[in-house]
């Protein structure tokens, strides 16, 4: 495995993008692709190269699986559940309806099978333990994000009633390439409704690429899934911007949320496209969430922070605002969660009612 080859894995990755502040809601789009709503400093070339050649990657460290229950997890169509497979992929239950995050399962968040950035905590399901999956959401296709090889297991494995496949822009066609033949589309604030949930694509911090020449030819989101005035905020990868003050906007408050807290150092590089834990805990505050979930740590390493620090900062960030630190919390890989929703008004128990009579 050469530098050279690294070097470019690692830029498609984690090389951040230049964005200009937007005049119009279409600003997002731009000749060859896409770019921010909010200004960040770009890193060129120059700037990768120093930063890989300098860096001192972190020691690996796996951690323990939580036990889970598989069969419960199949079985299940009434106990609203959330689980954490690791990195940024969750498993969540509602109503007998069973969705996936950025789905990965696969030992690399590579192009090949053999170099790049390699599991070191095992995923907390494997795609045998899961469930038959509804639909997927995906917030970008890098390839920590997208792995097409577990998006192609988890179609292939429900011929007669596949996942629908939800992505931003642009990000179809790999998918198609596939033989996914179920997959949707969307640009930022753009929703669509599958089986009673509302989805919708929000614009969030970050850029897009799986080598070194199609930057930012597909578009990367944030998605707020909602049932019966239920939100659930799922970030994808990002950095700070307002971008979340306009989510909340248009929103209102969240429920859940499933923010980003690790892949932040250095600084000087990262900091356009990656949060830190104190800058996930202000959009857990700009999105009002009555509950957050920290995600995108503990699993591959990236950059160059220590591979456990992030749930640490996290807590003693949180610990520093108040009595309300138990709201910005992590989860154990493999740890499965009982979630408490909203209780339906009653007309949409009036509703449901009339739709089974």
């Amino acid at each position: 495995m050469t530098k050279t080859f690294l070097l470019s894995l690692t830029m498609a990755i984690t090389t951040s993008c230049s964005a200009q502040e937007p005049a119009s809601p279409k600003k997002h789009h731009i000749e060859g692709g896409f770019t921010n709503n909010y200004y960040h400093l770009d890193k060129g070339l120059s700037d990768v190269t120093k930063w890989w050649w300098e860096r001192t990657p972190p020691e690996p460290k796996s951690f323990p699986l939580a036990k889970n229950d598989p069969a419960f997890l199949k079985s299940n169509t009434t106990k609203p559940t959330i689980t954490w497979v690791g990195h940024s992929t969750f498993l969540i239950q509602i109503d007998g309806i069973n969705f996936l995050t950025d789905p990965h399962f696969t030992e690399r968040a590579s192009p090949v099978s053999f170099a790049g950035p390699k599991r070191y905590t095992q995923p907390g399901l494997s795609l045998d333990d899961l469930p038959q999956i509804d639909f997927v959401i995906i917030s970008h296709d890098h390839y920590d994000h997208l792995d097409l090889t577990s998006v192609k297991a988890l179609f292939d494995r429900q011929p007669e009633n596949p996942p629908v496949f939800f992505t931003g822009l642009k990000v179809k066609a790999r998918l198609e390439a596939e033989g996914i033949t179920t997959a949707q589309e969307y640009d930022w604030w753009e929703s669509t409704e599958i089986k009673g949930f509302n989805l919708h694509c929000v614009p969030v911090q970050h850029f897009s690429g799986r080598s070194l020449t199609d930057r930012n030819s597909t578009l990367w989101c944030g998605w707020i899934v909602e049932r019966n005035g239920y939100q659930i905020f799922f970030g994808g990868d990002t950095g700070y911007s307002n971008d979340f003050k306009d989510i909340h906007d248009r929103f209102g408050d969240m429920d859940l949320s499933l923010i980003p807290v690790g892949a932040y150092d250095p600084r000087w590089f990262m900091a356009s496209h990656h949060v830190n834990p104190e800058e996930a805990i202000q959009i857990h505050r700009d999105l009002n969430s009555k509950l957050s979930i920290g995600m995108h740590w503990g699993t591959f390493i990236l950059t160059d922070e220590p591979v456990d620090e992030p749930p640490v900062r996290l807590a003693k960030g949180m610990q520093a605002i108040g009595p309300d630190s138990a709201s910005f919390t992590v989860m154990q890989h493999g740890e499965t969660r009982f979630l408490e929703l909203k209780p339906a008004s009653k007309t949409e128990e009036v509703a449901e009612i009339e739709e089974t009579k």
